[in-house]
């Protein structure tokens, strides 16, 4: 509890917050584990977006995540 990964954010280009999924408690007996996020608009044009991850000692990860948009 003292440290865990608490968000994670969907972005596009330029850093604008698509979407973003918080995590209200560690996740310490479900490893790995994994989480979705509906609900996301991606706007027309767009060929990818960005994923960063939170969390509640050091806030924003310096790495983030590129995903491809197939068919965009």
């Amino acid at each position: 509890w003292k440290h865990y990964a608490d968000k994670f954010e969907i972005l596009a280009p330029g850093d604008k917050v698509l979407g973003t999924r918080v995590l209200v408690h560690p996740h310490v007996d479900e490893q790995p584990f994994t989480r979705g996020l509906g609900g996301v608009t991606i706007p027309p044009g767009l060929t990818h977006v960005i994923v960063r991850a939170w969390d509640n000692v050091h806030k924003a990860g310096e790495e983030t995540f590129t995903v491809k948009l197939p068919g965009r």
